[in-house]
């Protein structure tokens, strides 16, 4: 049995607190975007994970997906099974390829096992795997707040408009985007600000990693500056990077960007 596993984009991320416990409070928006992993479960006789496609740097015995199916496997007394990830969403993109993995994996054991899991139930294996782990399980649009693992729904619907992601050749690690980051109150909160028109969100709406991490990957900011250059209403980088996604209001052609060694996806 197999499901297939969608990344998400941030728009818009705001770092409004160093907490107690070395973590950061944030408000930010996912938003699920076409782009999927393949995760599978094949009976075995002995529980292991398999990963094709993009190299996953580490052991793939350290990988959440296998975490997550362990945790349910020992309260539900669960058979051995072969988890077989393929992997097509950049790593280190800012996108939450891995958490969005771990969390398809729980939701496909609560199906092919009927453990008649809630999403409540659900999301409380995922948490503890990521801050982002527990938005996978709904997969709509969200405002995260605290550390991003507490949620509410939110009506954002971006379906009119022509969505492009741009993955430099670059791997951004979340630990170094925090290392230089300014942590400040916004006057407004970005639940708020996500329902200004399209056209305002370029002078209200930020990302706050992207000072560190466009001093240290000049590149990533250019790239952000040739999606406004070609038309775009909004662009910014997803997460902590390093993909930059724009929104254009019709299909639009990208060569000067094209030439430059990067991934493109409609999203």
């Amino acid at each position: 049995m197999l499901t297939f596993a969608n990344a998400k984009i941030n728009l818009g991320l705001f770092l409004t607190e160093k907490r107690a416990d070395g973590y950061h409070n944030l408000q930010t928006v996912f938003y699920p975007i076409k782009i999927h992993d393949v995760v599978e479960l094949v009976d075995a006789d002995e529980t292991s994970m398999l990963i094709k496609g993009i190299n996953i740097p580490g052991d793939a015995s350290d990988n959440i997906c296998l975490k997550a199916f362990q945790a349910l496997q020992r309260d539900f007394n669960l058979p051995h099974q072969q988890i077989v990830l393929l992997k097509n969403i950049p790593v280190g993109a800012g996108l939450g390829g891995g958490s969005a993995d771990a969390a398809f994996l729980i939701k496909l054991t609560n199906q092919k096992f009927e453990l008649g899991l809630t999403d409540e139930q659900m999301e409380s294996y995922a948490r503890p795997l990521g801050a982002d782990c527990a938005f996978f399980i709904k997969n709509k649009p969200t405002y995260a707040f605290a550390k991003g693992d507490e949620f509410e729904d939110l009506s954002v619907d971006l379906s009119k408009y022509y969505l492009v992601l741009v993955k430099p050749p670059v791997h951004v690690s979340t630990a170094q985007a925090y290392s230089n980051i300014n942590v400040k109150q916004p006057s407004t909160s970005l639940k708020d600000l996500i329902h200004l028109p399209l056209q305002d969100w370029q002078a209200h709406i930020f990302n706050d990693f992207e000072p560190s991490v466009f001093a240290k990957y000049p590149q990533i900011d250019e790239i952000k500056t040739k999606l406004y250059q070609a038309g775009a209403k909004f662009a910014l980088m997803s997460g902590s990077g390093s993909s930059v996604f724009a929104i254009f209001e019709k299909e639009v052609k990208l060569p000067d960007l094209e030439k430059e060694n990067l991934v493109f996806y409609d999203i």
